[in-house]
């Protein structure tokens, strides 16, 4: 049985999910996700322009995956692992509906032997 949604969450599971989906965005939340991170540090991992670099940087804020923290001229950032929150409540949902569905693909491929009656 499925569990009503509010378009909150689904739309913020949305965001979070075309966020994670560029491979640069992901590798950034691997870089931050230990310590903090100045926007300048970051771009020298990546083949690409600042500006690009900056572009991914705001995505992933905006889908609350990152937290931006100022220190003077420089901004740094750190991965916010609650910004995962949407997407797990998605998973979530869908994992028992995943687990039934593996069981009885078991059950059916493996049978249970008839226990047999003790004396």
């Amino acid at each position: 049985m499925s569990r009503p949604r509010t378009d909150t969450i689904d739309d913020s599971a949305d965001e979070v999910l075309r966020a994670l989906a560029d491979p640069h965005r992901r590798r950034i939340l691997t870089l931050v996700r230990g310590s903090e991170l100045a926007a300048g540090d970051i771009a020298e991992h990546f083949p690409v322009t600042q500006q690009a670099v900056s572009h991914h940087l705001q995505v992933l804020l905006r889908a609350g995956l990152l937290h931006e923290r100022r220190a003077g001229t420089r901004r740094l950032y750190a991965l916010h692992p609650e910004g995962l929150d949407p997407v797990r409540a998605v998973l979530t949902d869908l994992w028992p509906d995943a687990l039934t569905r593996l069981k009885h693909a078991v059950e059916q491929d493996h049978p249970r032997p008839a226990e047999q009656p003790t004396p």
